[in-house]
């Protein structure tokens, strides 16, 4: 079943982007700044993501925001 919650579909492809580039999630908080338990609870929907973290997030892994905001990527 999937969900619809849109922070939930965020923080699998935030999730499968970032395993895909072999990163922890150690990793990516000490490249983008931000704290690695904030990263866990984006990735596990439990936190609504500010517009400019997506941002930084994007520009950490590389790719153009919407890219973050492809839910259609995510395999649910």
């Amino acid at each position: 079943m999937h969900s619809l919650d849109p922070r939930i579909q965020f923080g699998r492809r935030l999730a499968n982007l970032r395993r895909q580039r072999g990163w922890s999630q150690e990793h990516l908080a000490l490249e983008s700044g931000l704290a690695r338990s904030y990263l866990g609870g984006v990735e596990r929907g439990q936190r609504n993501i500010a517009l400019l973290n997506i941002c930084r997030l994007a520009e950490t892994l590389g790719l153009p925001p919407s890219e973050l905001l492809n839910f259609e990527a995510v395999d649910l």
